[in-house]
């Protein structure tokens, strides 16, 4: 494979100076050069940046509205973000789908979570349909960010005050009793501006058990200091009450017969989240640079899931958890350029304290017919009950550097040294589930190694090697079951290799692309085992293997008409991975983990809407296994969404759409374990409209 690569280099670096030589003899209208802001924190030019970073603009987000971060999110070449209850997700980003803490969510550049307490809904922190952008940085990230970001960091930024008064409003109404409110306004006066975003979103949902209620707020402050100095304060909170049914899967032939149905009548997540912090800026000389980032972060999640149902004998169990964390933390940055070879060296360290408490209870479940119609905590056995108490604390200096040995090649070269620490104590006796108080503590350089290239002003390419690591959450490492206590709390930390190149380029203003090719090598990649039905292990695999293509184009021939594509094809394997004396999965494909993913959109402008406009979306998922032994596929699907917009007046918007126009049948999620087949069912057909008013402003 890496012969592969290095033969895919040469070829994209030929296609550019191929390119170029062409670019070199039109003319062509002047290009503002894309800025990107999640590499170093801080405003920088993408084309010297050697790794794949996408961004969804505000723009976008105003036009489609996102009910579900997956509406936005999926249109990003090589992202897959499923709906499992409410705005809850699982993400696939270089990796299977996966609740596996691969990923690090970011609002503003400041971790959402933990380390230490990952949870893959994160993105339901966050006021996605209030955001001003989203970035996402494929693979391992820059030298800033550490543990989490393996298969991707997902960035989402607020929107900074407006500088005259203005006032946003905008209900919308949907199917299956859904509403929701948006509501943003603010001003600046002299050096001080603020913007008030506010979210309330309601369903019942178009399953049984899929309702959900979320109140979000988010309030930043803008702040000039003496003129030579910025300040950035950010609160941040949300309010989710959710049914889990949505995730829940359904044998074939009730996926087939009745996708609405549910076998659970008393699931549920609560989740209550708050963030606030001040980022502190000051430039000298202009070419000097302080950043600090104090954080306060404090959450709580109860839960009852209906997927963590399971049977035992003749009996069914599962589990009510309750867990809470808060953080304090602190991103230091210094950043300082030299004119000789427009060299830019970025110095910090972040800094995470995070005590935290799990409680989970057994609870053995009740079924009337194919239905578990009640509960009772069980108090027979306490084997598998928790509660524990643990600390992370994280402390990670970085430095990076960039220079330019050559007018147009950027070279960039960086590392980070992650300490990170456990300190963990159970409030229960030790036993096999159970394991005994212990520190755990994780030490790791990861190098980070990158060049770009500018074949002409509209034409870049590159590439980079990174390194990686990630911790296994205080989850895996302490919440042990059927009797893997001692292998729980040893495992061992995700290591990662990848390797990455690619070109990215416009001509004129008619076609824009980016491609990139990725090979990628986990070594003791955390995985889950499923011996029987609801009950998971997590093991270390030996080797993952993770490889493919990532394409993204957009075409506007006229002012009116624009197509836009993602394209990617990925391979995830597992090299290495012996569970057992008899199971072996060398070799095989990973499970929920599809080759193609598509997503194509033609967007129409005509002058009759005013400023409005019309949407066709198509989005193929290709077919994957739904178990590790690749015994059984989901067929992959097509799906097909319409929105549009008309402006009455300045101030006032129509708009309305359509998700799954032609009600197809197709699931959000399909897995096997042992000899069952689940099938998470995706919506059916469902309208949605909404007015939008806006007062001042620009």
């Amino acid at each position: 494979m890496i012969y592969i690569f290095a033969l895919i280099s040469i070829i994209i670096a030929f296609s550019g100076y191929a390119l170029a030589e062409a670019e070199e003899n039109k003319e062509t209208p002047k290009q503002l050069e894309e800025i990107v802001v999640s590499a170093t924190r801080e405003a920088e030019l993408l084309k010297e940046k050697a790794q794949t970073i996408n961004a969804v603009k505000g723009e976008e987000i105003k036009n489609v509205k996102p009910t579900h971060p997956s509406e936005i999110m999926n249109r990003i070449p090589g992202v897959w973000i499923n709906t499992t209850a409410g705005e809850g997700h699982i993400t696939a980003i270089r990796q299977p789908l996966t609740t596996n803490p691969v990923y690090l969510f970011l609002e503003d550049g400041i971790p959402i979570r933990s380390t230490g307490f990952f949870n893959h809904n994160a993105l339901y922190e966050v006021n996605i349909p209030g955001a001003q952008r989203i970035e996402v940085i494929k693979g391992p990230g820059t030298a800033l960010y550490g543990s989490d970001a393996i298969g991707g960091t997902i960035n989402v930024m607020t929107r900074p005050s407006p500088l005259k008064p203005e006032i946003e409003i905008n209900p919308e109404w949907g199917e299956h009793n859904w509403y929701r409110i948006l509501a943003s306004g603010g001003n600046t006066w002299g050096d001080n501006g603020f913007r008030l975003d506010l979210n309330t979103t309601h369903s019942d949902g178009w399953r049984e058990r899929s309702g959900y209620d979320r109140q979000s707020v988010t309030l930043r402050w803008d702040r000039v200091i003496n003129g030579s100095a910025t300040a950035k304060t950010v609160i941040a909170f949300s309010n989710i009450d959710q049914q889990t049914g949505g995730s829940n899967g359904l044998t074939k032939a009730d996926f087939e017969s009745k996708p609405w149905y549910n076998y659970q009548t008393f699931d549920f997540r609560k989740v209550k989240a708050f963030r606030i912090s001040t980022e502190i800026e000051k430039e000298i000389e202009n070419n000097i640079l302080f950043s600090f980032i104090p954080y306060f972060r404090w959450n709580e999640m109860d839960l009852l899931p209906g997927w963590g149902i399971f049977q035992s004998g003749a009996n069914y169990f599962g589990y009510h958890s309750n867990t809470r964390f808060y953080s304090l933390g602190l991103l230091a940055k210094y950043r300082q350029d030299f004119k000789p070879l427009r060299t830019r060296l970025v110095a910090g360290v972040d800094i995470d304290y995070s005590p935290g408490d799990y409680f989970e209870r057994r609870i053995q479940a009740y079924k009337t017919g194919d239905k578990y119609t009640s509960y009772s905590y069980y108090v027979t056995n306490t084997d598998n009950n928790y509660d524990f108490n643990a600390v992370f604390f994280g402390i990670s200096p970085y430095a990076q550097l960039e220079f330019s040995p050559l007018n147009k090649l950027r070279m960039t070269a960086g590392a980070r040294y992650d300490n990170l620490s456990y300190d963990y104590k159970t409030l229960l006796d030790p036993n096999t589930n159970r394991p005994a108080d212990t520190d755990r503590t994780f030490n790791h350089l990861s190098p980070k190694l990158g060049l770009t290239y500018d074949f002409s002003k509209s034409i870049s390419a590159f590439i980079s090697y990174n390194h990686a690591f990630r911790v296994p959450s205080s989850g895996d490492l302490f919440r042990g079951n059927s009797g893997t206590a001692s292998t729980a709390v040893n495992l061992k930390p995700i290591k990662v290799d990848s390797y990455e190149t690619g070109i990215r380029g416009n001509v004129g203003s008619v076609f824009t692309y980016n491609a990139s090719v990725y090979y990628m090598v986990k070594r003791d990649d955390i995985v889950s085992y499923s011996p029987q039905t609801g009950v998971t292990q997590r093991l270390n695999a030996g080797k993952t293997e993770h490889k493919g293509v990532e394409i993204g184009a957009g075409i506007q021939p006229l002012k009116e008409i624009e197509l836009s594509s993602s394209f990617s094809y990925a391979l995830h394997k597992y090299k290495e991975y012996r569970v057992s004396s008899t199971t072996d999965y060398s070799g095989k494909e990973m499970a929920t983990a599809p080759r193609a993913i598509v997503n194509t959109r033609l967007n129409y402008k005509p002058s009759f809407l005013r400023g409005g406009s019309t949407e066709f979306e198509w989005v193929r998922l290709g077919r994957y296994w739904m178990d590790d032994a690749n015994t059984e596929q989901y067929s992959g699907h097509d799906l097909f969404n319409l929105r549009a917009s008309y402006n009455i007046s300045k101030e006032w918007g129509l708009y309305a759409k359509v998700i799954n126009l032609f009600d197809r049948l197709y699931a959000e999620r399909a897995s096997k374990s042992g000899s069952d087949s689940q099938f998470a069912p995706g919506s059916p057909r469902i309208f949605f409209a909404g007015l939008t008013y806006r007062w001042g402003g620009k």
